[in-house]
């Protein structure tokens, strides 16, 4: 049997792991189970449920906003691991000079980000605290090559940036943090694999667990090297890109009721703001022993 992996660049730990995937990272850990490790490289994390659907890939990562939303679209997916919080992952930035001091001074303006992903809850969940709606408070744009420079000419009240992007931005100056991620969401990557082989092949999944804390273990060991491949790969500086690594927590951890709880609390802001159509139950896209003390 061949395991394939779907990969893209905003997952770090399988970003990592398809760049170390010839020193045999994956492979290795699927060699006693008889199974060949491949990897299926594309750009958008959001399309990752109708990817598993289809067949195209058969395990994949991305933040806690895919997932809802391929729950919610009908695709049987189940979570299979965490990452560690990630507080420093990302902000939400205004101007320096802003008059906006709350999340609740955002309202009416125009927010760039990037809608689907991570950044989706980042943003939902902050207006939702404050009594706002993502759906009607504000206006979210996705965001571009221009958001940046739309923000500090006062065309934007807002936006949320990551990683090496973020970094790159604090070291310019100008900008200032209105929402530190930690202070909202835990932000964590999330693994996820078809139902299929979650529930038949459990030994699959735990292999490739495995592989991504070997992964893990390697950018952390490694922070320098790690930015050099990203920053070669995807562009920006290797010092904005080690920054932005050097604050990850490079650790994976098992589904804990209090991540089904939180991504639950999404799932609901989600559907009150018709982001997605339909309510969910998140703790259904576990392994059958986990989804039978639901139902």
């Amino acid at each position: 049997m061949t395991i394939t992996i779907g990969v893209h660049s905003s997952n770090p730990s399988l970003y990592h792991l398809y760049h170390l995937s010839r020193l045999g990272f994956a492979q290795e850990e699927l060699d006693p189970l008889g199974e060949t490790v491949v990897f299926h490289p594309y750009t958008n994390g959001v399309r990752t449920g109708e990817l598993l659907t289809q067949g195209v890939i058969d395990f994949g990562g991305t933040g806690s906003t895919p997932p809802i939303t391929a729950q919610a679209a009908g695709h049987d997916i189940v979570y299979t691991a965490v990452s560690a919080p990630r507080p420093e992952h990302g902000a939400l930035l205004v101007p320096e000079e802003s008059p906006v001091r709350t999340i609740a001074d955002l309202k009416g303006g125009t927010v760039h980000l990037a809608i689907g992903s991570w950044q989706t809850h980042l943003l939902a969940k902050a207006l939702d605290d404050a009594g706002l709606s993502y759906a009607t408070d504000i206006t979210a744009v996705r965001s571009n090559d221009h958001s940046e420079q739309l923000l500090r000419t006062g065309a934007l009240v807002a936006w949320v940036a990551q990683g090496a992007q973020l970094a790159a931005v604090r070291r310019t100056g100008g900008l200032r943090t209105l929402v530190r991620t930690g202070d909202v969401i835990t932000d964590r990557s999330v693994f996820f694999a078809r139902r299929d082989l979650a529930e038949s092949r459990p030994e699959i999944t735990e292999a490739l667990t495995r592989a991504l804390q070997r992964a893990d273990d390697w950018a952390a060991a490694h922070p320098r090297r790690a930015a050099e491949i990203a920053a070669a790969d995807l562009g920006g500086s290797a010092d904005d890109w080690e920054t932005a690594l050097r604050a990850l927590p490079w650790r994976i951890e098992p589904i804990t009721d209090a991540f089904i709880a939180e991504q639950q609390e999404a799932a609901d802001i989600f559907h009150r703001t018709g982001f997605i159509e339909r309510p969910i139950t998140v703790a259904r896209a576990q392994a059958a022993a986990a989804t039978e003390k639901v139902a």
